[in-house]
């Protein structure tokens, strides 16, 4: 992939489990509809109220294509509403990055202890 929507949310902290739901429901959505779901996150120490989600393309005009099936497909339209009604979701903000060769994916060299 060569570029990936780093999408940071700003959630309600007191509806962590909702937005659990909200993106449990993108890890169906998004691989149907041509995106590469690298994950979403939730805030474990630190601030309580930022989550992230990460989704790959080829490039720009794969997300566009993508983000215009996101627009008519009824499930994903019934995320956003659920989303919206109970107001998980306070601010949203989308970046898109590259990856620089040889730095993703790697594996730890040694095993811990040796």
């Amino acid at each position: 992939m060569s570029i990936t929507c780093f999408i940071r949310y700003q959630i309600d902290p007191f509806q962590r489990e909702e937005f659990r739901k909200y993106a449990e429901n993108w890890g169906r959505i998004i691989p149907r509809l041509g995106g590469h779901l690298v994950g979403y996150f939730l805030p474990h120490e630190g601030a309580s109220d930022v989550a992230w989600g990460l989704v790959a393309f080829e490039n720009l005009s794969e997300y566009e294509r993508y983000r215009a099936r996101l627009k008519t497909d009824p499930e994903s339209r019934a995320n956003f509403q659920m989303a919206h009604s109970k107001r998980i979701i306070l601010r949203e903000e989308r970046t898109f990055v590259e990856t620089v060769e040889g730095t993703f994916g790697l594996t730890p060299a040694c095993a811990e202890g040796t």
